[in-house]
Parts: C-alpha cells; sequence; structure tokens
C-alpha cells in the first residue's frame, strides 16, 4: 500500500514538473520569436546581422531560425524581404519629396536595382508607376476584403490633427498576426491578464506594425498592447514586454464602429499624408482607446490615433 502511495506521489510530481517545465519553455520560446520580430521591425533600415542577434539573445542561428518559423510561418530572412518592401511601398506612396534613392536607403536595402526588381515581382508594377498612383487599385482591393469597412459611412475630409511629441510607451503585448476576428480574442486575453494581476490603472493600445490598405489583412502584424500606469507593480512574467517609438507624431482623435478603422487609416496614408507636406517615417502607427468597439454592446470605439511624421 506504501508502495502504491509513493508511485502515486512521485508520479503526480513528475507530472507537475513536466508541465511547469513545458509551459516555461513555451513562454521562453515565444519571448524570443518576438524579440526577433521587434528587432526586425526597429532595425530595418540597417543592414540587419543575424549572427549578431544570436548573440545578444544568447541563442544559436540554428535554433532561432527555428523558433522563429514555428512562431510565424516564415524563416527570418523572408520576414526581412516581406518587412522592408512593405515600408518601402507605403513610404513610396506618403513621402512625396523623398526619392526613390531616399526609401531604398531608408529601408535598409543594398542596392536601388534590387529593390527595383523585389518590387516588380510583388506588385508587378515599378516603383515609379506605384508612386504615381498605381497603388490605388491595389489597395482598393484589400479594403474589399474587410466587409466592415465596405460598409463604413464615416467621413474624415474634416479631420485636423494635433502634433505633438511623444515619449517611448512600454507595454505588455499579445501579437496577432492578420487583422481578422482573433483580434478580439486577442483582446479578451490582455483583459483576463489585467484582471487576473488586479491592475486598476492603465491603457489599451493597439499598434499597427504594417499599413493594412497596402499589405493583405492576413499578413498585417496587429500588437494588442496594454500600458500599465505602475510597470513595475506587475510581477506576471506571461506576456513579454517592449517600447513603441517615441518621437514627432500627428495625433488624431476619432470615434466610430467597428469597421470605421480600416478606412480611417486609408484616408490618413492616401489623403492627409500626401497633401500634408509632412513625410512618414518607419515607425509604426498606433492607437491608444478610451473605449474599445471589442467590449461595447453598441460596437462603438473612441481612440487616439498616432502616425509618425517628419517635415
Amino acid at each position: 500500500m506504501q508502495e502504491k502511495l509513493f508511485y502515486s506521489a512521485y508520479f503526480i510530481v513528475y507530472f507537475c514538473y513536466n508541465v511547469s517545465m513545458k509551459k516555461e519553455t513555451l513562454q521562453k520560446r515565444t519571448k524570443i520569436a518576438n524579440d526577433i520580430m521587434y528587432y526586425i521591425y526597429t532595425h530595418i533600415e540597417t543592414n540587419i546581422d543575424i549572427e549578431e542577434l544570436s548573440i545578444d539573445l544568447g541563442v544559436s542561428k540554428f535554433h532561432m531560425h527555428r523558433i522563429f518559423k514555428e512562431a510565424f510561418g516564415k524563416n527570418i530572412y523572408e520576414s526581412i524581404k516581406s518587412i522592408r518592401l512593405q515600408k518601402a511601398s507605403n513610404l513610396l506612396l506618403t513621402n512625396k519629396y523623398s526619392t526613390i534613392s531616399n526609401i531604398v536607403n531608408l529601408c535598409g536595402y543594398s542596392s536601388q536595382s534590387s529593390f527595383i526588381k523585389i518590387f516588380k515581382e510583388r506588385f508587378e508594377m515599378s516603383p515609379k508607376e506605384w508612386k504615381n498612383g498605381g497603388y490605388k487599385e491595389y489597395s482598393n482591393k484589400i479594403l474589399q476584403q474587410s466587409q466592415k469597412a465596405t460598409q463604413s459611412k464615416a467621413n474624415f475630409n474634416d479631420m485636423v490633427p494635433t502634433i505633438v511629441k511623444m515619449p517611448a510607451i512600454e507595454s505588455f503585448y499579445i501579437r496577432n498576426k492578420g487583422y481578422n476576428v482573433n483580434i478580439k480574442e486577442t483582446w479578451q486575453k490582455l483583459e483576463t491578464w489585467v484582471l487576473t494581476n488586479n491592475i486598476t490603472s492603465y491603457k489599451r493600445i493597439a499598434l499597427f506594425h504594417d499599413n493594412p490598405t497596402i499589405t493583405p489583412l492576413n499578413e498585417c502584424q496587429y500588437i494588442g498592447c496594454i500600458k500599465v500606469d505602475d510597470m513595475k507593480s506587475v510581477k506576471s512574467d506571461r506576456l513579454p514586454n517592449f517600447k513603441i517609438a517615441e518621437g514627432v507624431y500627428a495625433k488624431f482623435d476619432l470615434k466610430g464602429k467597428t469597421g470605421d478603422v480600416l478606412p480611417f487609416i486609408h484616408w490618413v496614408y492616401h489623403e492627409w499624408l500626401p497633401k500634408s507636406e509632412y513625410e512618414t517615417t518607419t515607425k509604426p502607427s498606433y492607437a491608444i482607446y478610451n473605449k474599445l468597439d471589442f467590449f461595447d454592446e453598441n460596437n462603438e470605439f473612441e481612440l487616439s490615433f498616432y502616425v509618425s511624421i517628419n517635415f
């Protein structure tokens, strides 16, 4: 009898230990994958050195590539290529004073000729044709992917932004691939984390790593963030954290319903920026929510949208 009790207790301890180890390993791997993606986005204008990154993260290149591909479905080099192209295509339509050569340098390409070749392969037109209006048809097709966006009746033509200098914002986050129904689940998980950790003073922030009006919606990186007023008081290691970039931003205050955000972003990048004489940067735009439509019974939101600019 005592022997049976011993083995039962041993099995329980062994099982709990393995579950704990698996959870810890999963969290560690998720953090590594997120750290790599964050590094790519924040260093896209540089010659990204994978060897140096593996040393910084304390992970071998082999494991780094494997962990990243398991998390995002593509390897690191494919992601760098895709993100560079997305950033460049965005700058081409917003920055009318920048030459193609300027944009090539801003997005970390080694040569203009290689950029033009890659661009044509992706968009079936030259960067010059895209810059001169070729992006419009491509962008409209992407908006058609969202039924709620096509149903929006919102008009933004009278909106005037405030120009602000924003500090870096440290926040906890969950990364969601795609602009899809999973975004609501992401916010539900974040809300559960907030309640579990008894956090009462915080802000909800959505970070738009990609311009969803020129990047296919299923490829966009949408980041749901929680900015806790007292970051030091949070002891949880369940979520990774990062900093949203400081800088000069155009701030738009917007109220609306689910489906209005994509047309609004379309208006900012396609209408307001090209006419404003400002130029944007490779820093991602973000929205600070006062009311989140996913938790509102009328699907209404109130937010401040920030797009990085210079002059």
